[in-house]
């Protein structure tokens, strides 16, 4: 089984005023100068799936400028099933999204496109702060169970609304039992998909012949140290802190404060003590994991997003990142500077060139 874009529309979506793409299920490689629109068109491709993109922006953040007219993304999925995506927003709106017609909630993109990506901001994940890391590992947790971002958002609403409470030193507890029981259901669902992607990563890397380091991966639980996992573990855990909570104004524990930590494998050293180009390749190494897991579990590769991916790879590794793409059968998207970064795909990708002139991004496919 195959899923792919084959038809990718942009209309007034930041610096691309209109561009229309044709694709035939190989990978996909962009190359231009800095700011021609290489990572908009990656960034619009990730739009197909939900939440707020590779980039987290906003709605308005997206339109293009100055027009302000509102941006819109119209994509076609082929393959063993078909699908005609349509999402976009109209100044000052949120995004709407229609899927073969339709009106769908964003949570709908997981079912029909999965998708994994890799970007320039995600190379200082092993050293910056753990909401980066969660963010990075609940995405590949929803690329297996799709409606873990339904937990995800059950969640962080319950978990709001106790917030309130707790800012408002609401001590009285049955204003908090019914709060505590969504949330302890939710972080339940959380942990178990959690704990469920964590084994399906290790596997998939084990035994895998790849030219990248494989991690070890742990889930660092919440700050209670507790490994909690039943709801009624976690209902008595929200209700025992709840005077620390109190006093701190808010959720001191809970899978919105787990970590993940990673090792690189072959030397036992952590992931922030190793060199910059080993975490990047620790990085890639994960998010080939994540498509090769998918693509065992659902006959079909996710598409994969690698922005700026080859400039940090020597050529030997380059190419046996290519190697590896193709040996998946997925449509990779990547960006890089020149046409030389992906000179060892030759016709096994299509090629575009991204230029920009006065603001306004231009793509045109070419012959490798």
């Amino acid at each position: 089984m195959k899923a792919f874009l084959d038809h990718l529309i942009l209309s007034h979506f930041r610096s691309h005023q209109r561009a229309d793409l044709a694709l035939d299920g190989r990978p996909v490689a962009f190359f231009g100068p800095n700011g021609a629109g290489k990572t908009n068109i990656l960034e619009a491709v990730s739009l197909l799936s939900p939440g707020r993109g590779l980039r987290r922006a906003s709605a308005d953040d997206i339109a293009r400028k100055p027009e302000a007219l509102g941006w819109k993304i119209k994509a076609e999925i082929a393959g063993d099933l078909s699908h005609e995506l349509e999402t976009g927003a109209e100044p000052g709106h949120s995004r709407s999204l229609c899927i073969d017609g339709k009106p769908a909630p964003q949570t709908a993109l997981a079912r029909i496109l999965r998708m994994v990506w890799l970007v320039p901001s995600q190379d200082r994940l092993w050293i910056e702060g753990a909401e980066g890391r969660r963010r990075f590992f609940d995405r590949m947790t929803m690329s297996f169970t799709p409606n873990h971002a339904e937990a995800v958002l059950a969640y962080d609403k319950a978990m709001r609304e106790r917030n309130r409470l707790l800012k408002d030193m609401v001590r009285d507890a049955h204003w908090y039992d019914a709060i505590e029981t969504q949330m302890a259901d939710a972080a339940a669902k959380i942990t178990q998909n959690r704990h469920a992607a964590l084994a399906r990563i290790a596997e998939a890397q084990d035994g895998a012949e790849t030219a990248f380091p494989a991690a070890d991966l742990t889930l660092i639980e919440a700050e209670s140290g507790e490994a909690l996992h039943a709801p009624a573990d976690f209902a008595t855990s929200f209700a025992a802190n709840r005077s620390r909570d109190l006093a701190a104004g808010r959720t001191l524990i809970g899978p919105h404060r787990s970590d993940i930590a990673a090792i690189y494998a072959a030397k036992r050293a952590p992931a922030q003590q190793c060199s910059t180009g080993e975490q990047k390749a620790l990085l890639i190494s994960l998010i080939l994991a994540n498509a090769r897991a998918l693509k065992a579990d659902t006959g079909t590769a996710p598409l994969v997003l690698l922005d700026e991916v080859a400039a940090h790879l020597d050529a030997a590794r380059r190419a046996a990142l290519f190697d590896e793409i193709c040996a998946l059968e997925t449509q990779a998207w990547m960006t890089g500077t020149g046409p030389e970064l992906f000179a060892e795909l030759g016709d096994r990708a299509q090629h575009f060139s991204v230029t920009e002139t006065g603001g306004r991004s231009t793509v045109a496919e070419v012959t490798p």
